[in-house]
């Protein structure tokens, strides 16, 4: 197989495999919290096609792909309604970081797996495994900002003020165009932090696994 082919399909298949683990999370802690919405509207899925998004999910990774800079993005958000949520806004909380948190673990996995096979392995095959890494680590990241309505905007509500939870909430209407924004204005800096954390958390599995990066 042609190198760019294969950047292209396993960056797809990455892609499409993480963010759909990531949003069944999502739904898996809903669920498991007591709120059935997600089940009802056919989220509670590992079937991709129920929560890709075609530009967020898509369109956008692979334009950052091939544009050299850090992979990141998201699907459809997953429904739920926090009053039937066990534990009230500390639900609310675990139902948003539960997708984020997997890709954490996704990436933990996956550097493990390089590490169990060593620099002799195939070279496609570590090659598949390091974009595995990255894009779960962009997921990560990404996904945590404390923006609405990215999933790290949950950790502000849980532990922010009323007034801030206002504030917020007033903003997530427009969350979406408030991300777009980000992307096509603030493109460098935020490129420059996803650097960082990657190369922080990368830092941090080094450690752990007892190897050099």
């Amino acid at each position: 197989m042609d190198i760019n082919l294969l950047q292209i399909v396993s960056l797809i298949v990455i892609i499409l495999v993480s963010m759909t683990i990531h949003e069944m999370m999502h739904a898996y802690v809903g669920y498991w919290l007591g709120d059935t919405t997600a089940k009802e509207h056919g989220r509670l899925t590992l079937n991709p096609l129920a929560h890709i998004d075609p530009f967020m999910t898509v369109l956008l990774p692979i334009i950052l792909a091939v544009t050299g800079a850090p992979i990141f993005g998201g699907a459809k958000p997953v429904p739920f309604n926090p009053h039937n949520l066990r534990w009230g806004e500390l639900g609310s909380m675990l139902v948003a970081v539960a997708g984020p948190l997997t890709n954490l673990l996704l990436a933990f996995l996956g550097f493990g797996v390089l590490v169990f096979m060593g620099q002799n392995s195939d070279g496609n095959i570590q090659y598949v495994l390091q974009l595995w890494v990255y894009v779960n680590l962009g997921f990560f990241i990404f996904n945590m900002l404390p923006i609405p309505p990215l999933d790290g905007s949950r950790l502000i509500y849980y532990l922010a003020p009323n007034t801030i939870r206002n504030g917020m909430a007033a903003i997530e209407q427009y969350g979406i165009f408030i991300i777009f924004a980000l992307i096509l204005l603030f493109s460098p800096y935020l490129a420059l932090l996803m650097r960082l954390g990657i190369n922080f958390f990368l830092n941090i599995f080094a450690a752990i696994f007892g190897v050099m990066i």
